[in-house]
């Protein structure tokens, strides 16, 4: 199978906020750019989810009108960006060298902000991949991009270090298509 991942537009926040699990919007030109983009690229109907933060679904909205032969993209909140906790809306250089030591220091089980985990992101982005019974498209985040990335290659190993994670991931706005297999 295949996934089509886009990643949402930028966000209209300043520069170096972190926003992950904050509703906050993209710039909605930029959303209807990557919707172009995408409309160009996805085969006939090709079945979709979205997360449910708005920065998503706009671009979602979007490519609804440029491609009405597409279904209609099914919200899936399995498919929203890591919650920082604590640290969400926050500058990241206000972040205390202490936070991202500890959640360095345990990279897979830490709950950097105090809510979410990336072995918990890993759960539930691997929840979704195992519904898939056919290629499909994600409207989504770097975060989810990441961990669909990390289980393509490693299955459900855990991420022992940081500097494991996937280190590279689509632009703002871009589209990466995967090779999914089948799940158990």
């Amino acid at each position: 199978m295949k996934l089509w991942l886009i990643r949402h537009a930028p966000v209209l926040l300043p520069a170096g906020i972190c926003y992950g699990a904050s509703d906050v919007l993209a710039d909605d030109d930029a959303s209807l750019q990557a919707a172009r983009e995408a409309a160009a690229q996805l085969p006939a109907g090709l079945p979709a989810r979205v997360s449910g933060l708005k920065r998503a679904q706009q671009l979602a909205k979007h490519l609804a009108v440029l491609r009405p032969d597409l279904p209609a993209a099914i919200v899936d909140p399995r498919l929203n960006e890591m919650n920082f906790g604590c640290w969400e809306m926050q500058a990241w250089n206000t972040v205390p060298q202490a936070a991202f030591d500890a959640w360095l220091a345990d990279f897979d089980h830490h709950c950097f902000g105090g809510v979410e985990s990336t072995h918990r992101v890993l759960q539930r982005v691997g929840q979704a991949l195992k519904g898939m019974q056919s290629d499909e498209l994600w409207i989504t985040h770097a975060g989810v991009v990441r961990a669909v990335q990390w289980i393509v290659e490693h299955g459900s190993a855990p991420v022992q270090q940081a500097a494991d994670w996937p280190a590279t991931v689509v632009e703002p706005g871009g589209l990466l298509t995967l090779k999914i297999s089948a799940p158990d």
